[in-house]
């Protein structure tokens, strides 16, 4: 699902609202979230999951066009971990767990 596919959906579903309005709330939800990460705090999303920042350590890498070795750098990366409801829904109502 495209974001624009999300806004379009919630704002079918909420005609009280103008397309806009859903508009910033999905943007805003979206920011905070980015933001959260950024500050290196974890977002938690009861049964959704959990969004947090890992750190991937340095590395010798390869550049694949000539094979040469090169350093590359440590850095954050996002990570999400589903939740126990969003995994039952995936598997039929079944939670296979970690």
């Amino acid at each position: 699902m495209l974001r624009s596919e999300l806004v379009a959906k919630l704002a079918a579903e909420n005609p009280d609202l103008s397309f806009g309005e859903v508009e910033r709330v999905v943007d805003t939800v979206l920011e905070e979230i980015s933001a959260a990460l950024e500050r290196g705090d974890r977002v938690e999303l009861r049964g959704f999951g959990a969004f947090s920042a890992r750190e991937r350590g340095e590395r010798l890498g390869r550049n694949p066009r000539t094979g040469e070795k090169v350093k590359v750098e440590g850095k954050r990366a996002p990570f999400f971990k589903a939740g126990k409801e969003l995994r039952a829904r995936l598997n039929g109502g079944v939670d296979f767990g970690e």
